[in-house]
């Protein structure tokens, strides 16, 4: 009677092992571009990390607009500044998307060029440039998404917004 019971939990515990053992590791697994890990491409894929990029504004009280659209019942916001705010946040997260998009054509053209050894320094310089302008475009975007929901609030609701935040 416990043998074929202790069979089963075997079979069991084995399915398991084997399920754990094959689990890719996405931070060193190569993607379909061999120079990003699986990580990397999934993140340009989904756009850069926003929090680090917003710093200079929200360590100074400019707030991310998604931050504020979830308060939006605690701040009293009217139907018109959602409105405002959510087309800040929606324009933001377009430029997210089409910048990690940005970073894996430009990504893929550097690879390409090595690999046909097509490459010089003009193609290095201007594909390797291209990276700093994405970065600029993309704080810049992140930077102005701060402002212009600062500007969507009023003074009292900024001060409620940091008090509600900052638990």
């Amino acid at each position: 009677m416990y043998k074929p019971l202790l069979a089963a939990v075997g079979v069991f515990t084995c399915s398991f092992t084997v399920k754990a053992q094959s689990v890719v590791d996405s931070t060193t697994t190569i993607s379909s571009i061999k120079t990003l890990t699986l990580k990397e491409y999934n993140d340009y894929v989904s756009g850069p990390a926003l929090t680090k990029e917003a710093l200079p504004a929200t360590l100074n009280r400019y707030p991310m607009p998604d931050d504020v659209l979830r308060y939006k019942k605690e701040l009293g916001l009217s139907a018109e500044q959602v409105k405002k705010i959510k087309a800040v946040s929606d324009y933001l997260k377009l430029k997210k998307t089409e910048i990690g998009q940005s970073v894996i054509r430009n990504e893929k053209k550097l690879d390409d060029l090595f690999k046909t050894q097509k490459v010089d320094e003009g193609s290095i310089t201007f594909y390797g440039n291209r990276y700093g302008l994405y970065e600029g475009e993309y704080r810049t975007s992140v930077l102005m998404a701060c402002y212009n929901t600062y500007n969507a609030l009023t003074p009292q609701q900024t001060t409620r917004f940091w008090q509600l935040k900052k638990p």
